[in-house]
């Protein structure tokens, strides 16, 4: 009981009515790829998970630009936090099935050279 009083308590339950509860994710994608191109891509994928909201509508922010890559982060809520687990795996999948239908490579976390 000490340690859940000494520490901080998130209630997700009350972040998901108005506006909902925002889940995000980050990927790092190169260079070599316009921005406009990487957030169109995610929207996509946002649009593609069953259980996200479209208002308020998903976002994209560039996070950071790295060495070898830009940080792009993926912002959309949800209504239902006790599906929070299943709806950033259908999330995660679509960015992959996106990124893959345009043939583009996802570097994040880390990236090791190409065999």
């Amino acid at each position: 009981n000490s340690m859940l009083l000494g520490s901080a308590v998130i209630n997700y339950s009350s972040y998901q009515r108005d506006p909902g509860l925002i889940l995000h994710t980050e990927v790092g994608i190169g260079y070599d790829v316009s921005w406009r191109q990487v957030e169109a891509m995610l929207l996509q994928a946002a649009r593609r998970t069953q259980g996200l909201r479209t208002e308020p509508a998903p976002f994209v922010l560039q996070q950071s630009l790295g060495d070898f890559t830009v940080v792009y982060q993926l912002n959309a809520y949800c209504d239902d936090a006790r599906n929070m687990n299943r709806l950033y795996s259908a999330l995660h999948g679509n960015i992959q099935d996106v990124f893959n239908e345009y043939g583009v490579q996802i570097m994040s976390p880390n990236y090791v050279a190409d065999p």
